[in-house]
Order: structure tokens, then C-alpha cells, then sequence
């Protein structure tokens, strides 16, 4: 574990109040699903951040939402490249586990939000993962870096505008589709989504010990 300062390399901007910040990565090594302690250096607030960049990224990324009583978010919206932050970490056990690699059952990743960033760090960090991945946010602009995904693999599910691929929350498409009861189902972001995907993945007949949650918010 490190707990150091790192300086902002970059800071990409992206829709809906949020952005990327790239941070000198230190040598830093990390498992995909993982989460880092972030703040400004120097400050006493700190906040939990899924990791968003690939494992053989040269810099550390989060995705961040600023929110308007966010004590660490408003803070981070202000740090230009130069500046510094406080990286403690990684921490967490929302990983793809080396026995699922090997297997040839499909993933389901169901995201709110910048619920997503885990699973970008698991696409970009596992080649040829069999994956599909629903996110859930209000309007499509705010399908964060979707081009980074495969066209076929990434759903956007729109509960405000019906430019997304699909008119509703992730709820609504999970009871319209059929689901292998093989798939392993990792769920990230906002406790109500997830427990009510949990409910009906399992009523799908999707097994417990298939189903991995991260509550984001």
C-alpha cells in the first residue's frame, strides 16, 4: 500500500459535471475493481475512488462527479496539472477473480452513474473478456467515454432522453432480456439499482455466489 502525494497530470473534461483526472501512477499496482483513497494533498477530506485506467496505464485515472455538497469533489474540480494529491492505496476485492479469466461463461457489468469506472479498468485491463455492459445515467451525454468500449458490448440505458441505447434504468432492460445463469453479474453505483438488479438477476436464476456488488453512493 502507498500513501504519498502525486501531482495532476492531466485533467479531461467530460459531460455532466464530471472528469477524468490522469495522475502520476508511482509504480502503483492495482487489480481491476480496485479503489484508491483520493484528496488534495495537504487536505483532512478524502474519498473513495473505483480506479479507472488499465493495469499497464503509464498514469492513474478516476472518474470524478462534482456534486454541490461534495467536500472532496468541489476540491478536486479545482486542481489543475502540477498540483497535488494525497493516492492511498489500492484497497478493495470488486475483482475479477483469476478462476472466472479462465472460464468461457459471459460477464454482466451494471453501472449508475460513474459507477462505471471499474468496469472500464476491467475491459481495458482483461483482453477478450466476454462482456456486456449496461449503464444507467439520465441523459446520453453522459456515457462516459463509450467509444471506449465495444459498439455491440455497451449499453446505454436513458431514463430522461431516448438518445441512449435503450429508453428506461437498467432495471427496466434486466427484465425485458434473457440471462445465462452462468454469467458472472458485477453490479456498481447507487444501493437502490443495485438491490433491485440483485433481486432480479436472482429471479432470473442467476446463482449468490455469481453475483459481486461495489456500492458507489
Amino acid at each position: 500500500m502507498s500513501d504519498q502525494y502525486h501531482k495532476i497530470l492531466n485533467v479531461r473534461e467530460l459531460a455532466d459535471s464530471a472528469f477524468i483526472l490522469e495522475i502520476e501512477r508511482k509504480g502503483m499496482t492495482f487489480e481491476p475493481g480496485q479503489h484508491v483513497l483520493l484528496g488534495k494533498a495537504g487536505d483532512i477530506h478524502h474519498r473513495e475512488y473505483s480506479i479507472y485506467s488499465g493495469i499497464n496505464d503509464e498514469a492513474l485515472e478516476v472518474l470524478v462527479k462534482e456534486v454541490s455538497d461534495g467536500e472532496v469533489s468541489k476540491v478536486l474540480r479545482k486542481l489543475k496539472p502540477g498540483d497535488e494529491v494525497e493516492v492511498q492505496g489500492p484497497f478493495g476485492f470488486f475483482t475479477i477473480e483469476e478462476d472466472f479469466k479462465a472460464e468461457v461463461n459471459p460477464f454482466l457489468f451494471i453501472a449508475s452513474g460513474t459507477g462505471i469506472s471499474p468496469f472500464h479498468s476491467m475491459v481495458k485491463s482483461v483482453p477478450g473478456l466476454n462482456y456486456k455492459l449496461l449503464h444507467g445515467i439520465r441523459y446520453s451525454d453522459a456515457s462516459f467515454e463509450s467509444d471506449h468500449y465495444d459498439k455491440d458490448r455497451y449499453i446505454s440505458c436513458t431514463s430522461r432522453d431516448d438518445k441512449g441505447s435503450f429508453r428506461g434504468r437498467v432495471t427496466d432492460y434486466i427484465k425485458q432480456v434473457d440471462i445465462d445463469k452462468n454469467t458472472h453479474c458485477f453490479l456498481c453505483g447507487n444501493f437502490e439499482m443495485i438491490r433491485d438488479a440483485m433481486d432480479l438477476l436472482e429471479e432470473k436464476g442467476i446463482p449468490q455466489d455469481h453475483l459481486h456488488a461495489e456500492v458507489y453512493f
